[in-house]
Parts: C-alpha cells; sequence; structure tokens
C-alpha cells in the first residue's frame, strides 16, 4: 500500500512548480542553469547586533496536495482495515458470491423447486419398475423445465416433462383423476414420464438379455429415451450422443436423493444370507471374477458381470435353479446363451444366465428345475477357451454370483 505523503513541516520547503517530462530537444545536452543574481551588499549599520532576538521562522501551510488527497487516502485505509477484520474482503474466503456451495445446500436448493404434494407422485411413478428412483424422475424434470410449472413460460414441448403431442398421447392418462388428462398438469405428466422411462427399461433389458447391448441399465435407460432404444441397440451400448444426457441426469439426480428415503435401490440389495442357488457346473474354480477388468479380446476395461467357470469342452451346465427360460440363442459376445427367469426371490426379481455353450439343450419358454441340463461348456462368442460365463441379475442389476451360491455345490 502507498504511505500517504507527509504533512510538509518548519524544515520541508512547499513543492516547487511541476518540471516538465523531458526538457526541450535543443536544451537536451547544455541544460540551462541561470545565473545567480547580483544584489548589492547590505550596508554595515543594516546589520542587526549579535545579541538581538531573531525573529520566529514562518510556518508554512499545507500543500494543495495534502489538503485533497490526505482525507480520501484515511478513509480509503479506514475502509480496508474494516472490510479485512469482519472477512467481507472481495474474494476473500467468506464471500458470500465466491464461497463453494456445500452438497447439502446444494440439494437444498434443488429440492426447494419441487412443491411437496408431488413428492408421493415421484415415489409412485418411481415403483412402476425397479431401475427408477424418484431422485431420477426429478432429475429428468430439471433438466427439461427446472421444475418451471408455469406453462406459458415453457417453450418447445409442452410441460414440466417435455412431452409433445405425439408422446403424450402414447404416454399421458388422467393421473390426479380430475377428468383431464394434459401434459401440462404435473401430476400427469410425473406419471407419464415414468410410464415411459419404464417402457424403455424394458426395452433394453431385452436388447442386455439377448446380448445386443451391454450397460448399466439405468445409463441404458436414459440413454434410449434421449437417443431412441434403436440407436443404443444400434450403438451396443449407450451411444456416444447420449453420454452427456445420462451424466447430467445421474449428476441432477444427486441433488434430489432425499427424495429416494424409504425406497430401496435397485440392484443394491444383498444377497440372501443362505444360498439360493444351485453350482450350475461340477467345476468350482474361477478363473474370472466378478468385477472391473481389462476384457482379454477386446482390452476394454469395464465390469465384468459375472464369474467365469474354466471347464473342459462339453462339461455338463445345469439350471441353477427351478425357473423359465426367458431366452435361449446365438448371441455375438455371448456365444450361445441361456437365461432362466426363477421369479421373485426375497423380494427381488432374480434371473441367471448361461453363456459361451458349445450346444444348448433347452428352448424357449421351457420350465426347467434345479439342475436340469441346459447346455455344455464350449468357447463360443467373445471367449479365450472353454468355460462358462455366469450371471446373477437382481431386480435388472448384475450381482456378484458367489453369495448367492451353496458352499458345497
Amino acid at each position: 500500500m502507498n504511505e500517504p505523503s507527509p504533512i510538509p513541516g518548519p524544515e520541508q520547503p512547499l513543492p516547487g512548480p511541476a518540471q516538465p517530462a523531458h526538457e526541450p530537444e535543443h536544451f537536451a545536452s547544455a541544460p540551462y542553469d541561470p545565473p545567480a543574481p547580483e544584489t548589492a551588499p547590505a550596508p554595515e549599520s543594516a546589520s542587526p547586533p549579535e545579541d538581538a532576538p531573531k525573529p520566529p521562522k514562518k510556518r508554512r501551510r499545507p500543500g494543495p496536495f495534502t489538503l485533497l488527497a490526505l482525507p480520501g487516502l484515511t478513509v480509503l485505509v479506514g475502509s480496508v482495515v474494516f472490510l479485512t477484520v469482519a472477512g467481507k474482503l472481495p474474494g476473500s474466503e467468506a464471500d458470500d458470491e465466491g464461497a463453494a456451495r456445500t452438497p447439502a445446500a446444494e440439494e437444498s436448493d434443488a429440492t426447494a423447486l419441487v412443491d411437496d404434494s408431488f413428492v408421493p407422485w415421484l415415489k409412485q411413478a418411481a415403483g412402476a419398475c425397479t431401475v427408477l428412483r424418484p431422485s431420477v424422475l426429478a432429475a429428468q424434470i430439471d433438466a427439461e423445465s427446472g421444475w418451471n410449472t408455469d406453462s406459458a413460460a415453457l417453450t418447445g414441448p409442452t410441460g414440466i416433462a417435455g412431452f409433445d403431442a405425439a408422446a403424450w398421447k402414447k404416454w399421458g392418462k388422467d393421473a390426479d383423476g380430475n377428468g383431464t388428462s394434459s401434459p401440462k398438469e404435473p401430476v400427469d405428466a410425473i406419471m407419464a414420464l415414468g410410464r415411459q422411462d419404464c417402457a424403455l427399461a424394458d426395452e433394453v433389458t431385452k436388447a442386455r438379455t439377448s446380448g445386443t447391448v451391454n450397460g448399466d441399465l439405468l445409463d441404458l435407460t436414459l440413454a434410449a429415451y434421449t437417443t431412441g432404444t434403436a440407436e443404443v441397440t444400434k450403438a451396443g451400448k449407450v451411444p456416444a450422443k447420449g453420454t452427456a444426457y445420462v451424466k447430467k441426469i445421474e449428476k441432477l439426480a444427486k441433488h434430489y436423493k432425499t427424495f429416494d428415503k424409504g425406497d430401496a435401490t435397485p440392484g443394491q440389495g444383498a444377497a440372501p444370507t443362505s444360498a439360493v442357488l444351485a453350482w450350475p457346473s461340477a467345476t468350482h474354480t474361477v478363473s474370472s471374477p466378478y468385477g472391473t477388468r481389462e476384457h482379454p479380446l477386446t482390452h476394454v476395461t469395464k465390469l465384468h458381470t459375472g464369474v467365469d467357470f474354466p471347464a473342459a469342452q462339453g462339461t455338463p451346465v445345469t439350471a441353477a435353479r427351478e425357473g423359465t427360460v426367458v431366452f435361449a440363442a446365438l448371441t455375438k459376445a455371448y456365444g450361445n446363451r441361456i437365461v432362466v427367469d426363477h421369479g421373485t426371490i426375497s423380494g427381488a426379481h432374480v434371473q441367471t444366465t448361461y453363456s459361451h455353450l458349445s450346444a444348448m439343450h433347452v428352448t424357449n419358454g421351457q420350465h426347467v428345475t434345479t439342475g436340469t441340463l441346459l447346455g455344455d461348456v464350449g468357447s463360443t462368442g467373445l471367449s479365450t477357451g472353454p468355460h462358462l460365463h455366469f450371471e446373477v441379475i437382481r431386480d435388472g442389476y448384475y450381482n456378484d454370483p458367489m453369495p448367492w451360491l451353496g458352499a458345497g455345490g
């Protein structure tokens, strides 16, 4: 900080006239030095006696700079000190506009946009299928309209969920029973969005069961919402043009997680405390466990959705539990693949899958019991050698199969 100019005292001369920034060019080499003025010597009689008192020196007044600048500079210094002590100096950590928002504050801001009366409807809409959560639906509506229920202020698609006429004709209903079905009515729109998402989840589940697509079920559902199921199927995963939307919804959903309280998180429930599935193969050795890994052929790092049991070509593969075969066909990645639906186990919908088979001995729609011969170990599809790739799907999400299997087979 620049120090203020001192007040001229008795020993300091008043500032002289300002000097030019530089002398004219023809004086640059020989500065002008005026001669001292000639003065006549004073007569001796005019000299005061030595013991005469000397007149006091005249005190000089403050210059114009001091009179004008010093008061303002004093106020400025005092203000900076006050702001620093108070913690309100612009750019300081306590500056309200510059301070980072906490996750709790962001969640509070987001949920404040939602009328409390809509929350039960979000829960009901999400309950139509296992993949959805109220926070996900809230995030989708946030992305579409920012929860602005003023239809006149919205452009393009109509209402908080962004339904156009064609989509509303397919998914819209009079959910609140007031005699009118309209995308401009928030409750109708919330329930219609839940129906649409669940239908998309069912489509991508079938595609994933058949081995056509791979990936997280919610990610695939959101991708199908923004790009269409055909694009997801074509890409075999979340297509590139759907990635930004999926990430946006997952980020926004964190701000609405309080709406999920009291609801089970899809696919995250623990396996039964006592094993309920029989071993599908006589071989219990695991060559590749469930979890993230680099695929040995594609070299892509992603979730290995099951466990691999290496076995000799032709080793029998049997059903892990009673159920119905819902898929039995050749696929590109899984080779010969069989999916058995076991219905509800411990409150969750459970399926098991058996892949890379050299032969299949059951057909789609066939009822099987525990131990029924399904097929033979092989190396069809993307495989490096004979083995059984075995999966457990709980409420549409892959689970580690090992806790589901009995210790002794």
